[in-house]
């Protein structure tokens, strides 16, 4: 297709089509899932279509077989409308026992979470989120996470993004839609997206009517703590001075309906082996799968946000962790934070699946280089080498402008220069 962009999970699902019978892509809603899937499918169903949905749900109910027909990979849309096509595709692959015959795409897990506890061996995995800046040919990829892994990166890089436009990025999110949009305009894409989750989405994830108000005072509240490792007790806290407030309980089943459409992507904790005995925190960071979302909750423009550059660093930083996770997902890795009751903390730690593992400290500005590289530096003496290895990089990632790498062996790197 034409106006399609590159995805980093392309290479991944072409690969996983190559080694499973069928794909399951999961994200939250217009992440672009469905126009990614269709580059690599050969037919395709969507579920979601007006005009046969119903007949879609019909015949799944009674011979969902007759919806996997056609060539492959089939691409089935939103398959969890009708959870009885898992067991139906499970079995198709069982019966054709050949790669590359189902894709899924969903944006939400059934009510019954069927796909928690069947599929293995037969249905691979792949998580999608929003656009990186990469992929939506902001960042100028000069930089890769894969080439400083393997020791091969070079210095010498220079990012096009200025303070505004990385404000303006954070605004206008990586939804794919508003990339075909004038500037103005393609903000709205956000903004609609908290709407539909505020008024809709997380009461039609499993049926349960829930409080549009309760809905808007939650999603404010994480936004004001995104980035941090506030507890539910903060969150509660802070909902508390909106109306209606809500108990432990209730906070609970809005965060699991947020989690089940993909909205909420936390960071979770690292816990490696240290040399010396250290509490280190457990408490996950608070993410959104795109900053976007915080910044259309709390009502922000990109202009508002320059003026509380207070705000703007957090979401920044919210910002590199949505790239991150989308780059390390390419090199087969996670991204985690790290925080010890001393206070000695990475804002993100790379861990791959081969071992090699990197910290990395995020500083919107050039003021707090040194102390972010002495920071990293301390952190990886700390970690005991023998069990974990030494880190493969130490890299300060930051909103400036240029690419280098300091004689401490300390990467500084523009997110706008990053790729995977």
């Amino acid at each position: 297709m034409g106006n399609y962009l590159h995805r980093v999970t392309d290479p991944l699902l072409a690969r996983k089509l190559r080694s499973s019978g069928a794909v399951l892509i999961t994200g939250c809603k217009w992440c672009g899932k469905t126009m990614s899937a269709a580059q690599h499918s050969g037919s395709v169903i969507y579920m979601q279509d007006s005009d046969r949905s119903a007949a879609y749900l019909a015949m799944a109910d009674s011979q969902p077989s007759l919806l996997l027909r056609g060539d492959t990979p089939r691409l089935i849309d939103e398959w969890q409308m009708a959870p009885v096509l898992w067991d139906a595709v499970r079995h198709e692959v069982d019966r054709r026992q050949a790669p590359g015959q189902f894709i899924l795409t969903g944006s939400a897990v059934p009510k019954d979470n069927v796909a928690a506890h069947t599929g293995t061996g037969r249905i691979a995995r792949l998580r999608m989120r929003t656009m990186s800046l990469f992929e939506s040919c902001e960042s100028t990829g000069e930089v890769s996470l894969s080439r400083l892994f393997d020791g091969t990166q070079e210095g010498g890089a220079i990012s096009r993004l200025t303070i505004p436009d990385l404000s303006y990025c954070i605004c206008r999110g990586g939804w794919p839609a508003s990339l075909s949009f004038q500037r103005d305009d393609a903000l709205d894409v956000a903004r609609n997206y908290v709407d539909a989750l505020i008024e809709e989405d997380v009461s039609r994830v499993d049926g349960v009517e829930r409080n549009p108000q309760r809905v808007f005072n939650l999603l404010r509240s994480l936004s004001r703590n995104i980035a941090t490792m506030a507890t539910n007790q903060t969150i509660l806290d802070d909902c508390a001075m909106g109306e209606p407030s809500m108990s432990a309980p209730t906070l609970d089943s809005y965060l699991n309906a947020l989690r089940r459409i993909f909205v909420i992507d936390d960071t979770l904790a690292w816990a490696p082996s240290m040399r010396s005995k250290s509490a280190i925190r457990t408490a996950p960071k608070r993410n959104f799968v795109d900053p976007s979302i915080a910044a259309a909750s709390l009502r922000v423009d990109p202009q508002r946000l320059i003026d509380d550059f207070n705000s703007f660093g957090f979401m920044f930083e919210s910002m590199c962790h949505r790239d991150m996770k989308i780059y390390a997902q390419a090199n087969d890795g996670d991204i985690y934070h790290y925080r010890d009751r001393n206070g000695l903390e990475a804002d993100m730690i790379v861990a791959l699946r081969n071992g090699q593992w990197a910290p990395v400290e995020v500083k919107l500005g050039q003021k707090q280089i040194e102390e972010a590289a002495a920071n990293l530096i301390k952190l990886s003496e700390k970690v005991d080498a023998d069990k974990m290895g030494r880190p493969a990089f130490m890299m300060v990632l930051t909103g400036g402008e240029f690419a280098y790498k300091r004689p401490d062996g300390v990467w500084v790197v523009p997110l706008g220069c990053l790729k995977d």
